[in-house]
This record gives C-alpha cells, sequence and structure tokens, in this order.
C-alpha cells in the first residue's frame, strides 16, 4: 500500500515528464512499425511468389531477432549517431520477422483452389492478389503486425539509453538508484501501452474480411500521424545536455545542481553512461556528467566547470570490505593498505586516459603503475583449495583499474585466490553485492555512501560542511552501524561529478564555472 501511494505521487509531480515520455515511446512505436510494415509486407508478398528464398529471408530476419537490444544500439550509434534514428532503426529490425513471416504464411495458407477459381474467372496476378489473397490473408498479417507492436513497445524502453527517450527513462533511472517506484512508474505504464495496442490490434483482427481491410487501411494512415507525435515540439533551451541515469535521480546529482544553480532552463536527454562522453565529443549535447579523474577530459578536450557553490561533496575512493574477510585473514590489512594515499587525483586521470582513450587493458595498466611504485610482485604459485576473495566494481574504466590493482598485490603478496566480478553496474548494485555477501571488496566514494547509500537528513549534511575527513569519519561510522562494514583508509584521489563542456565551446561563451552556466542560460 505504501509504495502504490509513492507510485501516485511520483506520477503526480512527474505528470509533464510522464506524458511526454508516453508520446515518445508511442512514436517510436508506431515509426518503426510503419517501417516493418512497409518493408516486411511486401517482402512476405515476394517470398510467397519466391518460396524457394524464404529460408534465406526468415533467417536473417530470425537473426536480427536474437541480436541482444543493446548490443545492437551499440552497433547503430556509430553509424546513426545517438536520439531517435538508431532506436527507430534497431525497432524497425526487430519488427520484420513476424510480419514477413505471417505475411508469408498468410499467403501460403490461401486454398489453392480459390485461387485457380479466381483465375478462371480472367483475373489476372496482380488482381489474384488484391482481391483474392491479400483480403483472405489479412487475419493472419495482422497477427504478425500485432506480435511486432507488442515486441516493439517493450524493447522502445531501451531507446531511452541513447537519447531516444520513452519510458524508458524511468524505468533506468530507477534501476540506477534502487528505486523500485521510478521503476514501476516507467514499467506500468510502458506494460499498458503494450495491452491496449494488442487489446486494439486484436479487435481489428476479429473483423469480417471487408471490414478488415478498410480498418487496416486506416491503420497505415494512422501509423505516420503517431509516429509524428515524436516530433512535437519538446523542451529547448540555448544548450542541450545529456545526464546517466543516475546522475537524474541523486541528491548530489541534477536535483541538487538545479536548485543550487538555476539549471532550470537546461533541456536534457538521458543517455547511457558509456556514451555521455560521445556524445559531449561529437556535439551530439553541450553539458554533460562526469568525474573529475575520467581520463576522457583530456582525451576530448572538455573542461570541467568549476563547482564555485561546492554542491557536490568529496568523493575520496575508499575501498569498503566485508569485516569478515579481515578477521579471517588479517595479513589482507597490511596488503590493502600498500595503495593508501598512493593515488593522486592527476595520477588518477592519468590511469584512466590509459584506459578510455588509448585502449589499454586495466590489468595492464594496474601492472605498470606497481612496478614504478615498487609495489609489483609476481603471482605466488595457485594453492589447491586456497580461500577465494572476491573483488567487485562498478562498471566504468577506474573501476575495473582499482579492481585490477587490488587483485595483483593479493596474489603476489598472499596465498589467496581472488575472483574479479567486474561491471557490476550501478552503486547499489555493487552495494548490495557486499551486504549479502556475494563479493568481499570494491572501491567506493565517500560522497556517494554519504548521499545515495546512508542519505542523512540535510542538517547532517550541513554539518560535515563538506569536509573530507567528517565526510569520511561519519560515513564510517555510520557503515559499521548500520550494516556491519568497514570503511578502510582513502587512496588518494577525490573523483567527484562534475559537469562538463566542450573546451572550445565553453571558452566562445565565457563558461568557467556553473555559475556562469546558469547566468548563460538565464539571459
Amino acid at each position: 500500500m505504501e509504495t502504490l501511494t509513492a507510485l501516485f505521487t511520483f506520477w503526480r509531480e512527474q505528470a509533464g515528464k510522464l506524458g511526454e515520455q508516453t508520446v515518445q515511446h508511442i512514436g517510436l512505436t508506431a515509426g518503426s512499425l510503419l517501417l516493418g510494415v512497409l518493408l516486411g509486407v511486401p517482402l512476405g508478398l515476394f517470398l510467397s511468389r519466391r518460396p524457394r528464398w524464404a529460408p534465406a529471408v526468415l533467417g536473417v530476419a530470425g537473426v536480427l531477432q536474437t541480436v541482444p537490444s543493446i548490443a545492437l544500439l551499440g552497433f547503430l550509434i556509430p553509424l546513426l549517431g545517438i536520439g531517435p534514428k538508431p532506436a527507430i532503426f534497431a525497432l524497425f529490425l526487430y519488427s520484420l520477422l513476424p510480419i514477413i513471416r505471417n505475411t508469408f504464411e498468410g499467403i501460403r495458407g490461401v486454398p489453392p483452389a480459390v485461387v485457380e477459381a479466381a483465375r478462371g474467372l480472367g483475373l489476372t496476378d496482380g488482381q489474384v492478389l488484391r482481391k483474392v489473397e491479400l483480403p483472405l490473408a489479412l487475419p493472419v498479417l495482422m497477427a504478425g503486425i500485432r506480435t511486432a507492436t507488442v515486441i516493439n513497445v517493450g524493447v522502445a524502453t531501451l531507446a531511452a539509453y541513447v537519447a531516444a527517450g520513452g519510458l524508458g527513462e524511468f524505468i533506468f533511472g530507477g534501476i540506477a538508484l534502487n528505486n523500485p517506484v521510478m521503476i514501476l512508474a516507467g514499467a506500468l505504464p510502458a506494460a499498458a501501452l503494450a495491452l491496449a495496442f494488442d487489446a486494439l490490434l486484436g479487435g481489428v483482427q476479429q473483423l469480417s474480411t471487408q471490414r478488415l481491410g478498410r480498418v487496416v487501411a486506416g491503420v497505415l494512415v494512422a501509423l505516420p500521424l503517431l509516429g509524428g507525435l515524436y516530433l512535437l515540439p519538446q523542451a529547448t533551451g540555448r544548450l542541450r545536455a545529456g545526464f546517466s541515469p543516475e546522475f537524474v535521480g541523486r541528491a548530489d546529482g541534477l536535483p541538487g545542481l538545479t536548485q543550487a544553480y538555476g539549471l532550470v532552463h537546461l533541456p536534457s536527454v538521458v543517455l547511457a553512461p558509456a556514451l555521455v562522453y560521445e556524445a559531449a565529443r561529437h556535439a551530439d549535447v553541450d553539458v554533460i556528467d562526469g568525474y573529475s579523474t575520467d581520463g576522457r577530459i583530456r582525451a576530448y578536450g572538455l573542461r570541467v566547470l568549476r563547482d564555485d557553490r561546492r554542491v557536490f561533496p568529496p568523493y575520496y575512493a575508499v575501498p569498503v570490505v566485508r569485516p569478515q574477510l579481515l578477521r579471517a585473514h588479517p595479513e589482507l590489512g597490511a596488503v590493502l593498505a600498500k595503495l593508501d594515499g598512493q593515488i593522486s587525483d592527476s595520477v588518477m586521470t592519468d590511469l584512466n586516459y590509459r584506459a578510455d582513450y588509448l585502449h589499454q587493458d586495466p590489468k595492464a595498466i594496474a601492472e605498470a603503475f606497481l612496478r614504478r611504485r615498487g609495489l609489483w610482485r609476481a603471482a605466488r604459485p595457485a594453492v589447491a583449495g586456497a580461500p577465494v576473495v572476491r573483488l567487485g566494481s562498478k562498471i566504468f574504466a577506474e573501476q575495473y583499474i582499482l579492481a585490477e590493482l587490488y587483485a595483483a598485490l593479493i596474489r603476489g603478496n598472499t596465498d589467496l585466490a581472488v575472483e574479479t566480478k567486474t561491471g557490476l553496474g550501478g552503486t547499489t548494485i555493487c552495494f548490495e553485492a557486499l551486504k549479502s555477501g556475494a563479493i568481499d571488496m570494491y572501491p567506493e566514494y565517500t560522497g556517494t555512501g554519504l548521499l545515495v547509500l546512508l542519505q542523512p537528513r540535510p542538517a547532517v549534511v550541513d554539518s560535515l560542511g563538506g569536509r573530507p575527513a567528517a565526510v569520511l569519519g561519519y560515513v564510517r561510522a555510520e557503515f559499521r552501524r548500520r550494516f556491519g562494514l568497514e570503511w578502510l583508509a582513502p587512496l588518494g584521489f577525490n573523483n567527484t561529478y562534475a559537469l562538463l563542456m566542450r573546451g572550445q565551446q565553453a571558452q566562445r561563451l565565457g563558461i568557467v564555472s556553473l555559475s556562469d552556466l546558469g547566468g548563460y542560460l538565464r539571459n
């Protein structure tokens, strides 16, 4: 009951955003379905006349259907950029198989005696197709369109990852923030759309053949109009931002910045975390969220906008471990401490640059760093039945590097085995894995621990004053008390959240700080 109340409250507060996302979702589905019908039906008709081609064509369409959606979008982005183009094209590809197959099977299912009788009356092949075969095949053909529609409504949620909008924005934001209400806020309307489309097309499918033909013609006219919903005027501004789902919902992310700097006139789209830097690099967006030590800042010529009002708390990297691990293996404490204070902001930026831009392997980057610091030792021979230390990480290069640093130290200084579980996703996934014992340790950031995982009252946050030692002390004490988890010593660098712009654009507009950005948007 409490969740239901929170859900309705969320919908009421986000009514404008929900309406915009729903319209976008319908537009994406209709636009892709129109393309699927325009290609799939003629192709199905062709196969009915050339059946020897059917296995090859249906096989290709079937292979496209099995390609994971995220992988397909990732492949299309370099070709079509971000936005509706890759999303609609991907959905179009997913719609082809049911439309082609049902058109083919529908025509093939027309009784040969009926076709021969029509030809005996003097009808040409074209007339037989239009007046006999298509009308009789329409129920089967409509079943294919109905299936394609339901598939596309579901897959269209992934469009949010490429800045194409839709109800996936709420879903992925909720996943990133471990917010079930936000997930339901997008998932339930998407499910309702799928059911509504399915029921509508199911009703159409039950009509008599004569009426069905007229309704199908009406549907084909309506699809471009529904697809055009995506083109309705949306929020515009002097600049456009692209933000990751987690940043949009975090108190220390967009909500906090909007309140402090008045960024209400900054229209934004949601992007997969891996795409925000590419979007800025290719000028698809002007402002992005990022991390101050990310190597792509240097590689892509981006400028970090100064947080002159100190909205972002300190984000010092610290390993978080299960105390049971240290009690069972006391020798680990000294091994893990070898990295204490060893990595400055500039050093971490260089390590990230090697991974993000030079595409070096995180394991090789970690080994080279440890050799430079005199900390490298070759891995000890494996011991049968040795206890396993499970290291986790989030899904970006810096975390991969840190996990490999600790893995190399453990292998070189102890007889323990190491298992790395990298790319676990967002903050809450790693945290829940640590709490449940699925992993024993992962690198976390003090600001994230404070505002995302502990979520203290504003008065508590204000009392800490953004002081690194005070924030770490509070986080360490509360994690012990609430979760029985231990924060060790900081690694030395502060990977704070940041807003970034292309350097040349920021210089041309005279934007150095977040206050400058807010002032520019208001003028």
